[in-house]
């Protein structure tokens, strides 16, 4: 019974976030609520459990990395490379969108694509204002550039950590074995984004002008500020590489770095607070209780099992399965507790294979984990800090709206990388 009400309590909960009748974070804090009430899971499992519970990594994170973009955006450096963008794109809309995707699938290779995406929104609506652009095309490109680009290593994205440790696999392993596919999912998806956003591709000239007349340099407000901001910055995201070496986790590197940066500088801890997507921050917590209701009454264990006993220890099936399978449920529940779920299970699969790589079923996981998070609206941590950002700013992004396209990518990467897998691996 208590798996029943687990799955009907997350599909309702699924069905009002897609309607938008009601907030999605008060959905997410209702359905939490009832798990708890039925006691489908409890305090201790939903608070305290690694495995089943909220992800606190993944909160304080965020909550970190929001408190330095807030500080870095006082300096006006947002302004400086959103003039920058525009100058060398010459105006050009579709130009434009292929270097900040190009940008964000980059730096959420060596950062994580939750951090590249707080850091690349608020350039990209800067950059659309000034040039009188549709600011939802180019943010629905860039958080699906940074599930594509996170895709190539370790710390690109957050499953892939989970991947790393359960997989006994190295940065460069990841580097080796799927940045190379990376890089032609993303020459496919920049030509894709074409077709995809071509009603967005509007050009006023006298707005190009305007901004091709523009100093960039003179949008920094507070140079001091900003070399004290960009200092902290650089020593997080070498703490992010260095993740394997320190074995620090991010969150204690991002709210260490935010503390530094609030404490050594003459921002407010009012003023670094106030940008903070509180909202995304409860959303998540609600939506992690509700997943953990999922793991604790075996429901995704019970359809994981279910796909692995279908393979009968054919690598090739055992393969596709995997990638399809986590492709479709990435786009349901957040792939961090899915992988969380699956690994110990693909660990075990990769054991029993008599012959053959058996570690092509990590790279299969990994890929349809992180290219299905680009499905829907909630698919992936990073389409939820986007959506976030974009309501905060006047210009929401419906659940529908972005599915929309996010279906069509996620398709194609995924069935592009259906020959990269079987003539490499199998």
């Amino acid at each position: 019974m208590a798996a029943v009400a687990a799955i009907v309590i997350f599909a309702a909960a699924y069905v009002l976030i897609a309607s938008e009748k009601i907030h999605r974070t008060a959905v997410a804090l209702a359905g939490a609520g009832l798990m708890l009430l039925l006691h489908i899971t409890d305090a201790e499992k939903a608070f305290f459990s690694t495995e089943s519970g909220i992800d606190w990594n993944v909160i304080f994170l965020l909550l970190g990395m929001m408190v330095i973009v807030s500080v870095l955006r006082q300096t006006g450096v947002f302004e400086y490379v959103a003039i920058w963008a525009a100058k060398r794109a010459r105006g050009k809309p579709y130009r434009l969108m292929v270097m900040l995707t190009v940008i964000t699938a980059v730096a959420s290779a060596l950062l994580d694509n939750v951090t590249t995406v707080l850091l690349i929104a608020p350039v990209t609506f800067l950059v659309c204002e000034r040039l009188a652009l549709n600011v939802i095309p180019y943010l629905i490109a860039e958080v699906m550039a940074s599930n594509i680009g996170g895709t190539a290593t370790l710390v690109g994205d957050p499953p892939n950590i989970i991947i790393a440790s359960r997989g006994g696999l190295s940065f460069n392993d990841f580097l080796v074995n799927l940045a190379p596919l990376v890089v032609g999912l993303m020459v496919v998806f920049c030509l894709l984004c074409r077709w995809l956003f071509r009603s967005a591709f509007t050009y006023d000239p006298d707005r190009v002008a305007e901004v091709m007349a523009l100093r960039e340099k003179e949008a920094i407000t507070d140079r001091r500020l900003l070399w004290q901001s960009l200092a902290v910055l650089v020593l997080v995201v070498a703490a992010f590489v260095l993740h394997p070496v320190l074995h620090y986790e991010p969150s204690v590197v991002a709210l260490l770095g935010a503390g530094i940066l609030v404490a050594a500088t003459k921002v407010t801890t009012e003023q670094a607070l106030e940008e903070v997507e509180w909202l995304t921050l409860v959303f998540f917590a609600g939506l992690f209780v509700m997943v953990g209701g999922l793991v604790e009454t075996g429901v995704i264990g019970d359809i994981s099992h279910a796909a692995t006993d279908a393979t009968d220890g054919r690598l090739g099936l055992a393969t596709m399965l995997l990638l399809w399978a986590s492709a479709a449920l990435s786009a349901i529940v957040d792939n961090i507790p899915y992988v969380a779920t699956m690994s110990p299970i693909v660990a075990d699969l990769v054991h029993q294979q008599p012959s053959g790589d058996g570690t092509v079923l990590w790279w299969a996981l990994a890929l349809g984990a992180d290219l299905g998070g680009n499905a829907t609206a909630i698919g992936a941590s990073a389409n939820v800090v986007v959506l976030g950002i974009a309501a905060r700013n006047g210009t929401p992004i419906s659940f529908w709206h972005f599915t929309k396209y996010g279906l069509i990518v996620t398709t194609v990467t995924v069935t592009l990388t259906v020959p990269y897998l079987w003539l490499r691996y199998l």
